[in-house]
């Protein structure tokens, strides 16, 4: 197999696991650190069962990482550059029309607050 075709193939496989609104929204939470379930939970809105389900993906694509400490588990990002990534990518949203002004204000405070956090 064309190493083009292993590695584009491997890229979408990522891109796919981590283009959920939801797993965007666990992965900027732990840009401040490590949470366990409940903490994710709190912060994202979420159930934490929903956070669970949606943590099953992103450790099965080495995405975040689990530290055990007796009963509780933590997760953190494996590369912080993540987090950074999908920040910045919010810059190359296409331009949207005057209609959409809320979402692109929405897109600008969430950067702006992700930004907080490095």
């Amino acid at each position: 197999m064309p190493f083009r075709v292993v590695a584009a193939r491997e890229l979408a496989d990522f891109l796919r696991a981590v283009a959920h609104p939801r797993r965007i929204q666990i992965l900027e939470e732990l840009r401040s650190g490590e949470c366990d379930v409940a903490t994710l939970a709190k912060a994202t809105s979420l159930a934490q069962a929903n956070v669970s389900q949606q943590l099953m993906v992103l450790r099965a694509h080495r995405v975040v990482a689990e530290r055990r400490e007796g009963r509780h588990v933590y997760y953190r990002l494996r590369s912080q550059e993540l987090a950074d990534w999908l920040r910045k990518g919010m810059d190359y949203l296409p331009p949207m029309d005057e209609q959409a002004a809320d979402v692109r204000l929405a897109i600008k405070k969430a950067q702006d607050e992700w930004s907080q956090h490095e």
